[in-house]
């Protein structure tokens, strides 16, 4: 292939993450980054959801990064506008929109082990080369109809809840809505507001505590951007406060009992109706699935305008839901708050490394890396949000800061010592993952509800088994001893090259451990 410009690092997606991993690769000195983003603006999963009542069920001081912080958060819990609206803010403040190439959708990543080379080809029949690639695309960046029986029947109305219909008017409309997950809870109190009526159909309740989200005091505010550090304080306190909750929410322990009876008692505070009561009353242990946060909810279902339906859906007819009791029932709308496409076996794209291996056949069955960052084989390259690399209990913006520190070194290391490449080796990658397996056995992830952590044959590929600061921790320690570095790299490298010493060949301690600093939230 003819070369032409090879940038220093590719970023795939301008989401909080792949814009993050500029910001941090610009302050290590890399300048020669280029973002590929497949929309026409920034802001990933935040940009993309737009239904009503969508907002963040984690608080706003904990939801942005430390070196980004916003003195400005209107509320305690932040909406996905004033979400969105930070991210384009970052996106100026840092100039980083000349690094963007938008409507730009990546098709194909492969890497030339000969040239030390990735080449991104794009579905608008471009190509990007680098020598490093930061995959930022988010776990949960598509989406897709669910697999219901006689879905292609149903002749009105549907509406995925993250690719809203915002034209669609409500309006005295008979309403379905399925799913009772983190997007129904936030959906359903708007519908009912103006539909005719709402029916909730239910496969499984879902663990319920109250949104304590309540106006941020313009003096706080005014505080907030005066002395930081104010700012920071406050940050730590809800970082801590989330790291205690993983007593209760990633192992089960005395705390989870707690947890439950604390969701019983709000249960009962706001449902009188024991039938319903029983209805919503989840059969897991708190935290197995994601925990919910709402305080209207609970209300929006008791409405004289909704209904909980928790029949099984039997299948969709030309006019509506017939469930399994033999009610069909006439809609005029159907909203799917299904959830989504989450990538436990790699991006939605082919990634090929080196000797032609492929990312989605080697995940097909199980995904694994080293650290969540690093997978064998795919050299030169950075996953974010990778394996096992979920919170179950705190900001998943804390676990990403760590992944671009660990990221940023990597990189810098490959281009400050002109390496070929860098790859982790199996056998530390292998070692890795089974003392993950093996402390996921005793987290509440395991303990035997279904959710989307799980890959159909129960694996779990997507959480990681202990505390954020213990996953900072591992994140702050680059032990290049755990890769293959192969040094060599020349600008013009080609297939006929023999500059590269061979793979395998001269694995580069040099100085053995590379500190990384990164914050603790």
């Amino acid at each position: 292939m003819a070369r032409g410009h090879i940038h220093d690092t590719l970023i795939v997606g301008a989401g909080f993450t792949g814009l993050g991993a500029a910001i941090k690769l610009r302050q290590a000195g890399i300048d020669d980054i280029v973002l590929i983003e497949r929309a026409d603006r920034v802001g990933g999963t935040w940009r993309d959801n737009v239904y009503p009542g969508v907002a963040c069920d984690i608080p706003s001081l904990l939801y942005s990064f430390s070196f980004v912080k916003n003195p400005s958060w209107s509320r305690a819990y932040p909406t996905g506008q004033e979400i969105c609206d930070h991210i384009e803010e970052m996106t100026d403040q840092f100039g980083l929109r000349a690094l963007i190439r938008f409507n730009t959708e990546i098709a194909g990543l492969s890497f030339d082990e000969s040239a030390g080379v990735w080449t991104a080809t794009t579905k608008q029949r471009k190509t990007f080369q680098a020598r490093t690639v930061v995959l930022a695309a988010g776990p949960l960046a598509d989406h897709s109809m669910p697999d219901i029986r006689g879905i292609d029947t149903y002749q009105g109305h549907k509406i995925h809840s993250a690719s809203w219909d915002e034209d669609y008017d409500f309006t005295g409309k008979r309403v379905a809505v399925i799913g009772t997950g983190a997007s129904a809870v936030q959906l359903v109190p708007e519908l009912v507001k103006t539909a005719q009526f709402v029916k909730v159909f239910q496969r499984t309740p879902g663990w319920v505590l109250p949104r304590l989200d309540v106006r941020m005091p313009g003096a706080v505010q005014a505080l907030f951007a005066a002395v930081p550090a104010a700012q920071e304080l406050a940050r730590q306190a809800l970082y801590w406060g989330h790291e205690a909750s993983a007593a209760a929410l990633v192992w089960d322990t005395s705390m989870s009992r707690l947890v439950a009876r604390l969701g019983r008692a709000h249960l009962r505070r706001q449902v009188k109706d024991q039938w319903l009561r029983r209805q919503l009353t989840p059969d897991f242990t708190p935290g197995c699935k994601r925990m919910l946060v709402s305080s209207d909810y609970y209300p929006a279902l008791q409405r004289d305008n909704c209904k909980l339906i928790d029949w099984p859906i039997a299948t969709l007819s030309p006019v509506g839901i017939r469930t399994s009791d033999g009610i069909e029932h006439h809609l005029d709308a159907i909203v799917f708050a299904t959830g989504y496409d989450a990538h436990l076996c790699g991006p939605p794209f082919p990634v090929t490394g080196l000797g032609g291996r492929s990312l989605q056949q080697e995940w097909s069955g199980h995904a694994e890396a080293y650290k969540s960052a690093s997978a064998h084989g795919y050299p030169n390259l950075f996953l974010m949000t990778g394996p096992n690399s979920g919170p179950g209990h705190n900001s998943l913006l804390v676990y990403v800061e760590g992944q671009l520190d660990y990221a940023v070194t990597g990189i810098t290391t490959i281009l400050k010592d002109n390496l070929h490449y860098l790859d982790v080796r199996a056998d530390v990658q292998d070692r890795y993952n089974r003392g993950i397996q093996k402390r996921l056995r005793a987290t509440t992830w395991m303990s035997g509800c279904n959710s989307w952590y799980l890959t159909a044959d129960g694996f779990n590929a997507s959480m990681y088994p202990g505390l954020a600061t213990q996953y900072l921790r591992q994140m702050r320690d680059f032990q290049m001893q755990d890769y293959t570095a192969i040094e060599g790299y020349t600008a013009h490298s080609n297939s006929e090259s023999d500059n590269a010493v061979p793979r395998g060949g001269n694995a580069v301690p040099r100085g053995g451990n590379t500190s990384v600093v990164t914050s603790t939230a």
